[in-house]
């Protein structure tokens, strides 16, 4: 288990004070998939670099199963550390080195045989479905394939963590779906705990259980993502979950209000919910946008619908009766 505990970070320099981090609480049990999200700049690498202790905290606790890294010595944090493995996005690769020889590396700075070093680094390899390009370099390698080299390099220590510091930011969406696809793959596979820093709410809803919204270096909202995605409480969260809702103030539908529905994780079903209201009710909607997404076969995301005035609350009390969805009408179109 990762405990931060009051867990602040702060930066000083000849042009002032930063506070990076501020008072973060966050708890991440053994075999999670834990998301960190934010826009640019909420934090998000620092608390990452905080967590193996790269940075040390201004304030605040890291706890790894009841242990306080602020106490130990520079040897046990280095034990420690080894434990912790770190994937980046720009993969961090030896380019003079093959990718057997890039796997290899932290094994042969542990002091293994060199046999056996090359024996597990076959290995990762064949898990991350490289065992065909032991002997090719980084430039011979797409981005995806270094990624890959990278995943098995860190893992070679055998981790109970593994961090990963926007892991598919720098590669195209097929070959960010194969890299969460994989990372997933080795979470079941090695109840490995993982922690994802992100901007990209695809990659918590792909892989994560458990996500963490970070704003100006402070938590604003944690918790199951379904929970979390389903009714995003923060101005920061919405933005991040349902980014058109930016756009709500500057709709104006003559004659007809706005009503924002969200779907809180409901069954999906195959019945239109919008053509039903229409077909049944006589009740026509405007659709000012639309965000939603079916994650293990519940519906999430949220509609803006303009309503004409006379049909307000037809329309409220037929969308009210929906399992899985919370309505509200719009006040001022915002």
């Amino acid at each position: 288990m990762i405990r931060l505990v009051d867990l602040s970070k702060t930066f000083t320099s000849a042009q002032g004070t930063v506070e990076a981090l501020k008072n973060i609480n966050i708890t991440i049990e053994d075999g999670d998939v834990f998301g960190i999200i934010g826009m640019s700049g909420a934090g998000k690498s620092t608390l990452i670099r905080c967590i193996n202790m790269l940075e040390r905290p201004t304030e605040g606790t890291v706890f790894i199963d009841d242990t306080d890294l602020s106490l130990l010595s520079k040897r046990e944090l280095r034990r420690v550390r080894s434990q912790i493995a770190m994937v980046f996005q720009n993969f961090n690769l030896l380019m003079q080195k093959t990718a057997l020889q890039n796997v290899c590396f932290p094994l042969e700075i542990a002091g293994a045989a060199k046999k056996d070093c090359e024996e597990k680094a076959r290995q990762l390899l064949r898990l991350v479905g490289l065992e065909d390009k032991e002997s090719a370099y980084p430039a011979q390698l797409s981005g995806g394939q270094q990624q890959r080299v990278a995943i098995a390099r860190a893992l070679a220590t055998d981790p109970k963590v593994l961090l990963c510091d926007e892991p598919t930011s720098a590669l195209d969406p097929n070959t960010t779906n194969s890299i969460l696809d994989l990372i997933r793959d080795i979470n079941n596979k090695l109840n490995i705990t993982v922690i994802v820093i992100t901007h990209q709410m695809s990659v918590v809803e792909s892989i994560c259980k458990n996500v963490a919204i970070l704003d100006n270096g402070e938590v604003v909202e944690q918790g199951a993502v379904g929970e979390v995605f389903a009714q995003p409480k923060t101005r920061a969260a919405r933005a991040l979950v349902y980014p058109e809702s930016s756009q709500e103030s500057a709709i104006s539908l003559e004659g007809q209000k706005l009503i924002r529905v969200v779907f809180n994780g409901g069954e999906a079903t195959s019945e239109p919910l919008i053509a039903t209201m229409a077909s049944r009710h006589g009740i026509l909607a405007n659709i000012a946008y639309a965000s939603t997404r079916t994650i293990n076969g519940r519906v999430y995301g949220s509609m803006l619908l303009g309503i004409e005035e006379d049909k307000i609350e037809k329309a409220l009390a037929f969308l009210t009766e929906s399992d899985g969805i919370t309505v509200q009408e719009v006040s001022d179109n915002g």
